[in-house]
């Protein structure tokens, strides 16, 4: 499968650049969250957010748009 450049763009992750194989039609990002007793047995707590692919030319770089509805 071939590589591509890719772009996010809205959200969190906005500018973002990342390379995709096989135009997924959906990337999600984890950003990590602080956690108030963080030792060695505290859990690791991430936000995801969903990025949707909202190009479908040819060309590079693919774009992907946040979507604000997803969990």
């Amino acid at each position: 499968m071939r590589r591509e450049a890719a772009i996010l763009s809205g959200g969190p992750a906005a500018g973002l650049r990342v390379t995709v194989t096989g135009r997924p039609p959906v990337l999600q990002v984890a950003w990590p969250c602080e956690v108030e007793s963080a030792d060695e047995q505290s859990p690791r707590v991430v936000a995801l957010y969903v990025y949707r692919r909202t190009s479908f030319a040819p060309e590079e770089p693919l774009r992907y748009g946040f979507d604000a509805a997803s969990p």
